[in-house]
């Protein structure tokens, strides 16, 4: 077993699954994609909520959904591939990979891209207008984003330097193809060390951006996108941090990580947009449905 550098002063550490899917029968159940879907359905759920408390017709959520969901995996999926191409179209690399989304791997950027031109495309078949829609939303993309990461938790990944401190995250080294962790000769699951919990900061950090949009929401009824302004504000800028604490492989710009410079310029164009709007549109909207559009 391989302990990372003071790992052995370590009080107390938060131990890693060893095992991220299980069969049954013939069925994988992977605790990646498990996390995800748990994420989504909250996340469908308190937009729901919100939307008929601002006055939304119920069901309309749902039918945003059906959109926003799967063109929402594609762009993550795609993100995630475009940005970390090696492993998949260079030397070495495995193109068939790129369509395995359960061995972990999908960037936020592109899920909120896409998903936001399919809940585009859901809002004008619903003739809802999507602003509203989105502020609605954005609590709950936070609070999905928080479940989804204990995907990486399963899968033993996003964990920053190594690290005594008595939150340790203990890491294994992991065979994704399999799923689980790989065995030393002794049997048991070789143990890279302990780390920075990196997906669990994401993941409280998340918890606290959707705490904060809906206290301000009820605070300053905002309006306008400016909620969903705010989410993206205040997530670009725990993730700058976290993103500083990875260390697993990524492509960089100018030396720092590409996810560095992405949380930079959208969490600018983020608070831009809230003062913008604020002046241009104070308030919130002044109605949330519009009349249905068949065209589409």
């Amino acid at each position: 077993m391989i302990l990372g550098e003071g790992a052995s002063a370590v009080l107390a550490v938060i131990p890693s699954p060893t095992q991220g899917v299980w069969y049954l029968g013939p069925i994988p159940l992977r605790a990646y994609a498990i996390c995800i879907i748990a994420g989504i359905l909250v996340a469908v759920w308190l937009t729901e909520r919100r939307w008929v408390q601002r006055g939304g017709r119920p069901g309309a959520v749902m039918d945003i959904a059906t959109w926003a969901i799967p063109f929402g995996i594609v762009g993550g999926r795609l993100y995630h591939v475009v940005t970390s191409w090696q492993p998949y179209f260079g030397p070495d690399g495995d193109p068939v990979r790129a369509l395995h989304v359960w061995e972990g791997g999908m960037g936020v950027w592109g899920a909120i891209a896409l998903g936001a031109l399919g809940a585009w495309i859901g809002a004008r078949r619903a003739g809802v207008r999507l602003p509203p829609m989105a502020d609605a939303a954005a609590p709950g993309i936070a609070l999905g984003q928080g479940i989804g990461r204990l995907g990486n938790w399963f899968n033993n990944e996003v964990h920053g330097g190594p690290t005594d401190l008595p939150w340790a995250l203990r890491i294994h080294e992991w065979d994704q193809s399999a799923g689980r962790a790989v065995l030393g000769p002794d049997g048991q699951p070789v143990v890279l060390g302990t780390f920075h919990p990196a997906f669990l900061y994401e993941l409280l950090w998340n918890l606290g951006v959707a705490a904060v949009v809906i206290w301000a929401d009820r605070r300053f009824r905002l309006g306008h996108g400016r909620a969903f302004g705010l989410y993206v504000a205040l997530y670009t800028a725990g993730r700058l941090w976290i993103e500083v604490l990875r260390v697993d492989p990524a492509n960089e710009v100018l030396g720092l990580r590409l996810n560095i410079w992405t949380s930079v310029l959208l969490g600018l164009g983020a608070v831009v947009f809230i003062v913008l709007s604020a002046r241009r549109r104070p308030g919130r909207d002044g109605a949330t449905v519009r009349e249905r559009v068949d065209s589409l």
